[in-house]
C-alpha cells in the first residue's frame, strides 16, 4: 500500500495521503540530550523540513526552540504519527516524550 508523506505550506504541514496532519507552533516534548542542557526541552516547533516513515513510524525533521533555556536548531528526527493499515495515526506530542531519532530516511 502507499502513502504519500510531504510538507506543505512552506513548512507548516505534514501532509499524510493529501491531507494535513501534523502543524507547527505545537509545544513538543523531547528526549533530545544533544540539542539543549535542558533535561527533557519543551519545544515549540517553527519549521517543518523533511518528512519520512521507518517501518510504520512517520518522522519528521523539525526547526524550533526550547522554550526554557531559548536554543534553537533542528534536533532530529522526531516521531509525529504511525501508519496503520495506510491510515495517519496521531501521537499526543503535548503529552507524550518523544525521542530524538539521528537517521537519513529515504
Amino acid at each position: 500500500m502507499s502513502v504519500s508523506l510531504r510538507v506543505l505550506d512552506d513548512g507548516a504541514w505534514v501532509s499524510v495521503n493529501d491531507a494535513r496532519e501534523v502543524s507547527v507552533s505545537e509545544l513538543w516534548r523531547l528526549d533530545a540530550p544533544t540539542f539543549c542542557a535542558c533535561g527533557l526541552p519543551d519545544f515549540v516547533v517553527e519549521n517543518i523540513l523533511a518528512v519520512g516513515v521507518d517501518e510504520h513510524t512517520i518522522d519528521a525533521k523539525v526547526y524550533g526552540q526550547c522554550i526554557a533555556c531559548g536554543e534553537t536548531g533542528v534536533p532530529g528526527w522526531v516521531p509525529v504519527g504511525r501508519l496503520s493499515d495506510g491510515e495517519f495515526v496521531d501521537i499526543d506530542r503535548e503529552s507524550v516524550v518523544l525521542s530524538v531519532r539521528e537517521r537519513d530516511h529515504h
